[in-house]
């Protein structure tokens, strides 16, 4: 049931102990918060498990639909890493959301987009996969595509810079009051979960990127390029494997540098046994943090 406080997108957090609530108070832009991690993920098994769901030819599941699964599995799991501070409460979402931007073209002057893609407990790899891939084809095509924001921010860059200042002041001003319109907040990525960015797919590493003070996203991944290194086996023999980089930045007071740690150990046991992502959302699985 819907209390005074809460939002349209969450319930706020009225318990919250007393470091917590100091803690917004003493860094109360996200950026002073930024807790950023750099991760090597082993995904020799993985990519061994997209070639066989790939061999049937239905479908393409790439490694970027594999990392949104364990990501949305992991935030299912670790409740936390869905929360957001606003107004210097504290909010728990009431649905997990995926924020992505997707360059229509692979040159220097393509336009980008925005998705959000808001997970399903009766949802797998496979049902992810098969909800995005239309969706990302539509979003990539040169015509209008009925992206929302893309209308309302090529509208607002029109106006006259005393105005955009004004604009901006009454945007933040709603922002921070839960004012925000619900037709401009659900169709913008700094209101999501977590924001992902897929640079392997254009040839590069992952690095940090900064969060926003803007909105409520508290949780920004960067995902690099698949390539091969050497690593040790468990009897310490060198071996050659698939490997990717992810780096992850977050915001420590929703939840510190200690529980993110133990949260990425979630998507490393994913990604060495993928078979788990078959299992839907809603589905339990047995792993010890």
């Amino acid at each position: 049931m819907k209390k005074w406080g809460d939002r349209y997108d969450a319930k706020r957090v009225r318990d919250i102990d007393g470091l917590h609530f100091y803690m917004a108070y003493l860094m109360p832009k996200r950026t002073d918060a930024e807790v950023y991690i750099n991760e090597k993920l082993d995904i020799t098994e993985l990519l061994k498990y997209i070639e066989e769901k790939n061999a049937s030819g239905i479908r393409k599941v790439t490694m970027f639909h594999c990392m949104i699964a364990a990501v949305a599995r992991t935030i299912k799991m670790r409740p936390l890493l869905n929360r957001y501070i606003s107004g210097k409460h504290y909010y728990d979402r009431n649905e997990i959301s995926m924020g992505f931007t997707i360059k229509k073209k692979f040159t220097d002057h393509a336009e980008e987009t925005l998705m959000i893609y808001k997970p399903k407990n009766e949802e797998n790899l496979v049902a992810i996969t098969d909800r995005l891939t239309p969706k990302v084809k539509e979003a990539k095509k040169e015509s209008d595509n009925g992206q929302n924001v893309d209308d309302i921010l090529n509208i607002v860059k029109k106006l006259p810079k005393p105005i955009m200042h004004i604009f901006m002041a009454v945007m933040r001003f709603m922002d921070n009051n839960g004012l925000m319109p619900k037709s401009f907040s659900s169709v913008d990525t700094n209101y999501c979960t977590v924001l992902l960015s897929n640079l392997g797919s254009i040839k590069c590493d992952a690095v940090y990127h900064h969060l926003n003070n803007f909105g409520t996203n508290g949780i920004v991944i960067t995902i690099g390029e698949i390539h091969k290194e050497v690593m040790l086996d468990e009897n310490n023999n060198p071996v050659i494997r698939d490997v990717v980089n992810i780096g992850a930045t977050l915001d420590e007071r929703i939840a510190d540098g200690f529980y993110f740690a133990r949260s990425l150990k979630l998507i490393k046991h994913l990604f060495k046994n993928p078979y788990l992502l078959d299992k839907t959302l809603g589905e339990e699985i047995d792993f010890e943090f």
